[in-house]
């Protein structure tokens, strides 16, 4: 059975569930921040993602990326998965900007996040759904 941990829970807003991931956005209004965590029991590292899930995993990583790119056309789309700090495997799919306040380094542990307004929150959920059709 599927939980999502509860620091993903925490910091993030569901956005939709694919077949595999389930798709959230990072509450950090400085970054167009999405988290895709595959919605299998157990799963730690990449190698433990089962064969038939691989294809899938990568499709929806694509699809996010995609999203984003479309949304936000940023320099840089990173992709990561670290796992130090939540060890439920998630794939951190970030549009990075030459301008954002990390640039060129990683975004971890820059500045303070800046939580969505509402409104903002709902827009920006919004329009990623419909990027994403």
């Amino acid at each position: 059975m599927f939980v999502l941990h509860e620091t993903l829970d925490v910091d993030t807003v569901h956005v939709i569930d694919w077949s595999l991931c389930r798709v959230l956005l990072m509450n950090d209004a400085t970054y167009p921040w999405l988290i895709l965590v595959p919605m299998r029991e157990g799963l730690r590292d990449f190698h433990d993602v089962a064969s038939a899930d691989k294809p899938t995993l990568i499709e929806e990583i694509d699809r996010a990326s995609n999203a984003l790119q479309r949304l936000h056309d940023p320099d840089k789309i990173n992709i990561a998965a670290l796992g130090n700090m939540v060890p439920q495997l998630h794939v951190h799919v970030i549009a990075r900007f030459t301008t954002d306040p990390a640039w060129p380094g990683p975004i971890w542990g820059e500045g303070s996040v800046v939580p969505y307004k509402s409104v903002q929150l709902s827009g920006t959920v919004d329009a990623l759904k419909m990027a994403f059709t």
